[in-house]
């Protein structure tokens, strides 16, 4: 048994099943393409080595966590281009996710918690984006051209501690992806809808306050809204960051009006 530490890249591609339903030829064709001429190039010129293909995804092993993170950047901004003028109902967009970690490798392939939380992290990752392990911001944030954002702690599937994670986004000096729609994710529109639910709560509670209470006298000194923060009621911890996340939201957006 070989044990070694190495750089995991896992990538997925979104909503393979329905694409398939909807076109099976064309998008196993479509999926193929982008493997030969996309991942399979850009993963070998970043000194990685492919050990697993899935129908939709694939694994990757790297010898330096920074060239697995370059490398995942550098695949999403290649599917950027090759859906430029591609209709949404054909499009093929992925997700990454690169960890850090001790792996067993034999006859070639790899196994342990370096390659599950590996594929942990792409589950979690935007459409088009990259979710990377705290491990792997300490190791390459001074490194890239990139900035992370933290998302929380999340409990995953057969990993017994959460694992802290973060979300790869573009530096200054590099070429921002388009605009997404609401539709990438199922939790951005729930976030968008409960924090646009939120805001129109407040209004109404200000709106109605002033048409029943019309002659009282105002507070001296710069109004206040204070905002509670929103619990968890779902019983799943995994779902506390998104409460969380509602919170800050909803804070920074009215912290912008005078």
């Amino acid at each position: 048994m070989e044990r070694r530490l190495a750089a995991i890249l896992a990538a997925d591609v979104v909503g393979y099943s329905r694409l398939m339903e909807q076109d099976e030829a064309g998008t196993f064709t479509r999926v193929q393409m982008r493997r030969k001429e996309l991942f399979e190039p850009k993963i070998a010129q970043h000194k990685g080595r492919i050990f697993k293909l899935m129908g939709d995804g694939l694994l990757a092993e790297f010898g330096s966590v920074v060239d697995a993170v370059e490398c995942a950047m550098d695949l999403q901004r290649g599917m950027v281009e090759c859906n430029a003028g591609v209709p949404d109902g054909q499009r093929i967009d992925c997700r990454i996710g690169v960890n850090l970690g001790e792996v067993i490798v034999e006859d070639g392939d790899c196994y342990g918690d370096g390659v599950n939380i590996a594929a942990r992290l792409e589950t979690l990752a935007e459409p088009g984006g990259l979710c990377v392990a705290e491990i792997v911001v300490k190791q390459v944030e001074h490194k890239t051209d990139l900035r992370f954002q933290s998302m929380g702690k999340h409990a995953v599937k057969n990993i017994a501690e959460p694992i802290s994670v973060y979300r790869a986004l573009p530096g200054a000096g590099a070429a921002k992806p388009p605009a997404r729609s609401l539709r990438a994710g199922w939790r951005r529109r729930r976030f968008a809808i409960a924090a646009i639910a939120a805001l129109l709560l407040i209004a109404v509670s200000g709106v109605t306050t002033w048409y029943f209470y019309p002659g009282k006298q105002a507070p001296s000194g710069p109004p206040v809204v204070a905002i509670l923060p929103f619990e968890n009621l779902t019983g799943d911890p995994a779902q506390s960051d998104f409460s969380d996340g509602l919170t800050n939201f909803v804070t920074t957006v009215l912290s912008t009006y005078p």
